[in-house]
């Protein structure tokens, strides 16, 4: 087994690579042969270095417009989740909040947490400080959207929602057991502000959910590979996100998101990845002295 102090550089850039193609954690022990435990611990090293670069670099976006949507995960369903331990965030329904710049396809803004009206504050004032200008917002017909845009905006956006109307899944009970709602219509409203009519969209969004829904295990319904605890839902998600802006080509653009909307001038690759996450290493601690307990054998420190 390949241990975290014995991984040199490229090995950890194959692992990351592995991890943004949606491979799971057991399948890159088999093919690697890292152990679970140093995956662990690589997982959560690149997740935390890449929250605190995206925190840090994604500043000032000169958007036009921003779309906003959740995606739903869960380590247990709400219903299913014992009366003990009703109210633990991880454990229910979880969601992923993200916004994305149809323009330049940059996700601005994203957070993991629970579809309230806490959380809709909380992402709409991260989203409000890494924007540099006014921009048109589009969402849907959420309710917690319409109190958090205008506790963190004001007046100063044009924003517009689009309330989609669904009906029941058309086939027998099994087939609609696993489809999802039908799409009978939407009804478009501005809310405030002059947004575009014709620009009332979320349709970017959604197709870059369905993009994460695809890309990582952790979000392939109907299987047990979600994610067990949300501390790692996060760090994935983050990674994810880091590769997505910075490294991977968008087929449209030629260049990746963040290079289309000035975030930075270069291409990225794996290899800048694993540079954030050595940046972001601390030293370890030295050992003080092994000092003798009370008590205490010879014999029993040796052991």
């Amino acid at each position: 087994m390949v241990s975290m102090n014995r991984m040199d550089r490229k090995t950890r850039a194959q692992i990351l690579g592995m991890m943004v193609e949606g491979v799971s954690l057991r399948s890159i022990t088999r093919l690697t042969g890292a152990s679970k435990n140093t995956l662990a611990k690589l997982l959560k090293d690149a997740g935390e270095a890449c929250i605190a670069y995206h925190d840090k670099t994604v500043r000032d976006v000169n958007a036009k417009r921003i779309q906003c949507d959740e995606i739903w995960f869960c380590a247990m369903k709400e219903k299913r989740v014992p009366a003990a331990k009703k109210g633990i965030l991880g454990l229910g329904d979880v969601y992923t909040w993200t916004a994305i710049d149809p323009e330049s396809k940059l996700i601005a803004s994203w957070l993991v947490g629970r579809r309230d009206a806490e959380y809709a504050h909380a992402f709409m004032d991260d989203l409000q400080g890494r924007l540099a200008n006014r921009v048109q917002l589009r969402t849907d017909g959420y309710k917690a959207y319409l109190s958090a845009v205008e506790d963190s905006f004001g007046v100063g956006i044009d924003y517009a929602m689009l309330v989609k109307i669904y009906g029941p899944a058309s086939g027998g009970e099994q087939e609609r057991r696993y489809s999802p709602a039908e799409c009978c219509g939407s009804i478009k409203g501005v809310v405030c502000g002059n947004p575009e009519w014709s620009r009332i969209s979320t349709s970017h969004v959604e197709r870059q959910n369905l993009s994460m829904r695809m890309g990582m295990r952790r979000f392939t319904r109907l299987t047990n590979g979600f994610s067990k605890k949300i501390e790692n839902h996060e760090h994935a998600l983050a990674i994810y996100f880091v590769h997505y802006n910075f490294v991977r080509i968008h087929k449209t653009l030629r260049v990746t998101p963040a290079m289309e909307a000035k975030v930075t001038d270069r291409l990225w690759s794996l290899d800048d990845m694993v540079a954030l996450i050595e940046a972001n290493d601390q030293p370890p601690k030295k050992r003080g002295p092994y000092k003798k307990r009370a008590g205490q054998s010879k014999s029993a420190i040796s052991n």
